[in-house]
Formats: structure tokens, C-alpha cells, sequence
């Protein structure tokens, strides 16, 4: 499967084949995923709380450290994911939280796992089926094998900066450090590029085409033998710039600090550049 299905290519999957489907929607100031899942969602869909499933409690690790492989195998199996099977991961804005549970996935070991590309949104656009059944999948057997996707420490993402390519997800705005509505401190990682996640996709909420998102890439300074990372605000955000560099033919997985700008700046003795120049 690949990194992006649209709502035309999950509906034409025979029953035999269909795949088990996610719902992830989420919002930084709310209403709950969870209300919009039960006024309706995709047949069959489960839904995945980003806090509860694909995050840890946030603490020293940031806002949403990854889950426990343990934890995260547990709430898989019930949503019935199954070893080999494909998922589709879905929701209702620009990819990005789905972009997550595609990555989370896939560190996990998970590798057939895709993006509904415009999420709900596209879906009801195109006058497909919604429902407010909540489903009972099977139990699923997934083993989760944590360690197929890269990950920084903060240590890893400092060196990237200079060394490489850090790109930052967030608004212009936090990476400037003109505001900072949700963490310890304000500004970007040293030598970080800005490549807001808002980019990776036009005004409908469907992802770039791979050449528009490999021209944008190449406009930060990416070339095939560039060495790329990705940080957000806490891991969510920044998990679709891999993906998008995915989408683009990047030839290697970008690296995901997935502690992010709320781990780093926990911590006083880390430096916080401010302004839109790199470094």
C-alpha cells in the first residue's frame, strides 16, 4: 500500500480486502475527537484517541511521548490490527494527526499502513457512506516491534541542525518565537528550517502531488543526500513531514524527534533561537 490511498481507492477495495480503518481525529483546543467520531465516521472505522493510543502520558518526554510498545500492542489488537494487514489511518483536517498514527505504525514494525488522502472530510465530499455504528472488530495479533522508523533525541536533533537538515512544523509564528501558546519557552531548535505542516497540503485538505511537495522540500535545502529530521510541538505535526518526504521520493526515512519543542524546551540549559533566519 502506498503512503496516501484516496476515498475512491478504500471504497473500490473488495469486502474480502478491506482494510482495518482508524479514525484519529483530533484537536489541539478540542472538541474531543471522540464527539465527532460518534456523530459519525467511516464504516467500520475505530476510533484511536491520540492521547490515550497513540501517545503516552505527557510529562518529562513532552506532551505526547510515544507509547509503551506494550500499551500501544494492547490498544492495536483491540482496534484489530492484525499482522500483514493493511490499516488506514484517517482525520479531519490536513493529514497531520493521521500522519502520526501512519508513523506510529510503522515504527512499530507495521509497514502497510496508508493516509486517507483528505481525510473525512474528502470522504463526505465525494457522497460516501458514514455511519454512527461503532463497530466490533476481531481481535487483532500485531506485534509491536518499535525501532522501523528513526527517531532523534534532543542531543540527535542539535547535531541534525547543524550537520544536516531540522526542519520545524510548527506556524511561523512559534518558530520565530513571536508566540508560544502551549510551551515552557518560546523560538526553534538552532540551525532548524521552518517547513510548516499546513504546506504539505492545498486549501481541501488532499496532500500535494510527490513533485509539489519535492519542490518545496528542495526550496529548504533537501537533496537526495541530505540527512532529515522532523520536530514539531510535541511529535504529532512533525510526523507529517515524514510522511511527506515519503510522499516526495525521499530515498531514507527522515528522522522524527518525537519528544519535540516541548521536551526541548523543558529543559533551560538547551538554546532557543528566535526570528526567521536558520541557525
Amino acid at each position: 500500500m502506498d503512503a496516501l490511498i484516496s476515498p475512491a481507492g478504500l471504497a473500490a477495495l473488495p469486502a474480502g480486502e478491506r482494510p482495518v480503518v482508524l479514525d484519529v481525529r483530533w484537536r489541539l483546543g478540542g472538541p474531543p475527537g471522540a464527539d465527532s467520531y460518534r456523530e459519525g465516521h467511516l464504516p467500520g472505522a475505530v476510533f484511536a484517541d491520540l492521547d490515550t493510543v497513540l501517545a503516552a502520558p505527557p510529562g518529562e518526554g513532552g506532551r505526547h511521548p510515544l507509547p509503551d510498545p506494550a500499551d500501544l500492542q494492547c490498544e492495536l489488537r483491540k482496534a484489530g490490527v492484525r499482522t500483514g494487514w493493511p490499516v488506514v489511518v484517517y482525520d479531519d483536517a490536513d493529514g497531520s494527526v493521521a500522519a502520526r498514527a501512519w508513523w506510529l505504525l510503522r515504527w512499530a514494525g507495521h509497514a502497510d499502513v496508508a493516509v486517507l488522502d483528505g481525510g473525512y472530510a474528502a470522504w463526505r465530499a465525494e457522497g460516501r457512506p458514514v455511519t454512527t455504528e461503532v463497530p466490533s472488530p476481531g481481535p487483532g495479533d500485531i506485534e509491536v516491534r518499535p525501532g522501523a522508523m528513526p527517531v532523534l533525541t534532543a542531543e540527535g536533533a542539535a547535531a541534525l541542525a547543524r550537520e544536516g537538515l531540522l526542519l520545524d512544523a510548527r506556524a511561523h509564528v512559534r518558530y520565530t518565537g513571536e508566540t508560544e501558546p502551549v510551551d515552557p519557552r518560546a523560538g526553534h531548535i538552532p540551525g532548524a528550517v521552518n517547513a510548516p505542516s499546513s504546506g504539505h497540503a492545498g486549501a481541501d485538505g488532499r496532500w500535494l502531488s510527490p513533485g509539489e511537495l519535492a519542490e518545496r522540500f528542495a526550496a529548504l535545502g533537501l537533496s537526495a543526500e541530505t540527512q532529515v529530521g522532523a520536530y514539531c510541538g510535541s511529535g504529532v505535526t512533525a510526523s507529517s513531514v515524514v510522511l511527506a518526504l515519503e510522499v516526495a521520493g525521499h530515498p531514507a526515512p527522515a528522522a522524527l524527534y518525537a519528544g519535540s519543542w516541548s521536551h526541548w524546551s523543558r529543559d533551560p540549559d538547551r538554546p532557543a533561537a528566535t526570528g526567521p533566519e536558520r541557525g
